[in-house]
């Protein structure tokens, strides 16, 4: 598409997302570098500038392409809150990885457990309170240079050293750190914006890894995401029995992970051959447990070799990637053996597997809408007509659809749907209510209302409704939104 046609196409969708959204919700957009820019215009004027909170750069690829000017190794994710306050208390932390629980150690045997250093050294600025001597338990007295200050005050320093959560080193003659410690850190860290193929997963480890082993006869999409992105963004967004919604399904990779993690989960296609293909193939094999890849098994595979703590293989093929650099320029010289025994450190073997089926979904087709909009205003549309106008009011009321219990056609609770295609008067009226149930009360539609009807719904029990189609239903279908909409702004308004 022309840039100004696809801004159009995502704003009439991102307006209708945004009237979705939960009070603490937030949306995910991911953008090439071609229209991310453009697009964060656009999620400023629909979501408000305010609500932006971050744009995440997801590495997509590790290797580069050759037939281009610049190889593009990352792609954008787009972030937006609804009410950025209400979603950064709401917001779940990341689970700290083997690398980051590495940072802390106890080589004085602390009793209160492993910590690593906090306030620690100097810094160039500070006030008068952080500049003062400190004397050494072996005796020396240490002092900033001149311009510099301690990374912490006087006052905190001597209440650390009181609690003992000051280290000066082994021999008692370094300069003093300040401990925090991992029992009193908070249960996980704060998300950053870079997350690398190491981390979340690259295109070519969900095609490769995932996609072609559940349909191997079949053509994969050029660019799947990998279930580990999908997981970190619905783990970080949402809570199990949250709802999740993805506008555009393909694959149904975000379906099948919200589904593996507890969440409820809507997911949208235009294409019916990819929903045939792809999407329903690939949400049925998750619920019947025969999807093995992407994170049915704990994320991270698990080393073969017997690693120290702290060392992941990841860290590993980093290495062995540097050393081969290194030799590859010159400035360093190692035999084959020595690579070979890199590489076998870093093996891994699939972790046993969490997911092993359950639940379930169904599939529903999205019917034209039954209203064409002409110069004379909205009228009903050609097709609207018999059972299919019926069934099409009741979806758009929210009614079970009951086909077979004329003269009525839908259930919603006690309150019953009687729609008829043409006129009704007294008579016709009178039929739909007799055939209620005690404590029953019905919604009543039709086309056109002819004397009579209106009288009888007015004596009818309370709670009992006569709409004219298509005038009323729309004019319920505005009220509802436009009430959704006020009582979110009021809700922001009030909120702190």
């Amino acid at each position: 598409m022309e840039h100004s046609t696809w801004l159009s196409f995502m704003r009439d969708r991102l307006l209708l997302m945004r009237e979705l959204l939960s009070p603490d919700g937030s949306i995910w957009v991911h953008l090439d570098d071609v229209e991310q820019h453009r697009m964060r215009s656009l999620l400023d004027e629909v979501f408000g500038a305010s609500n932006f909170i971050s744009t995440v750069v997801w590495e997509k690829a590790r290797g580069a392409k050759g037939d281009t000017d610049i190889s593009t190794s990352q792609d954008y994710i787009a972030v937006y809150a609804m009410d950025r306050r209400k979603w950064k208390d709401a917001r779940n932390l990341l689970v700290r990885s083997s690398s980051q629980l590495s940072r802390y150690a106890n080589p004085d045997d602390d009793p209160r457990g492993p910590w690593r250093q906090g306030a620690d050294g100097t810094a160039k600025s500070g006030g008068e309170d952080a500049r003062f001597p400190i004397v050494l338990p072996s005796g020396r007295t240490v002092t900033p240079p001149e311009g510099n200050y301690w990374r912490f005050t006087q006052a905190r320093f001597e209440t650390a050293k009181a609690e003992g959560r000051v280290y000066f080193g082994r021999g008692g003659d370094s300069m003093p750190v300040i401990k925090t410690y991992l029992a009193e850190a908070k249960e996980g860290v704060v998300p950053h914006s870079w997350w690398s193929s190491d981390e979340v997963g690259s295109n070519q480890e969900a095609k490769r890894d995932h996609l072609r082993k559940m349909f191997p006869d079949i053509v994969p999409f050029a660019t799947p995401k990998p279930e580990r992105l999908l997981q970190r963004i619905i783990h970080i967004g949402t809570n199990p029995g949250d709802i999740v919604l993805d506008c555009f399904g393909g694959s149904g990779a975000t379906a099948a992970v919200a589904h593996k993690m507890g969440r409820r989960w809507l997911t949208c296609e235009i294409s019916e051959s990819t929903v045939a293909t792809f999407t329903k193939p690939r949400l049925a094999k998750v619920v019947d447990g025969a999807d093995p890849g992407g994170i049915t098994s704990p994320p991270g595979d698990v080393p073969v070799a017997d690693l120290p703590d702290g060392i992941a293989p990841t860290d590993i093929r980093k290495a062995a990637r540097l050393v081969k650099d290194l030799q590859t320029a010159g400035l360093l010289d190692v035999d084959s053996d020595f690579l070979k025994a890199l590489a076998n450190l870093s093996k891994t073997r699939p972790s046993e597997p969490t997911w092993h089926g359950g639940g379930g979904f169904r599939t529903l087709k999205i019917a034209p809408s039954m209203y064409d909009v002409t110069p004379a205003g909205i009228l009903l549309a050609d097709w609207a007509t018999n059972g299919r106008f019926s069934r099409a009011v009741a979806g758009q009321l929210g009614y079970e659809w009951e086909p077979d219990a004329a003269p009525l056609c839908g259930r919603r609770g006690r309150m019953r749907l009687a729609v008829f295609d043409g006129a009704i008067g007294a008579e016709e009226t009178r039929q739909a209510l007799a055939a209620l149930g005690d404590q029953e009360r019905l919604t009543l539609v039709a086309k056109v209302l002819l004397p009579g009807a209106e009288e009888v719904i007015a004596a009818a029990p309370r709670g009992c409704r006569l709409l004219k189609a298509p005038r009323d239903l729309l004019s319920r279908g505005a009220a509802r939104r436009k009430a959704a909409t006020a009582a979110r702004e009021a809700s922001t308004v009030a909120a702190p």
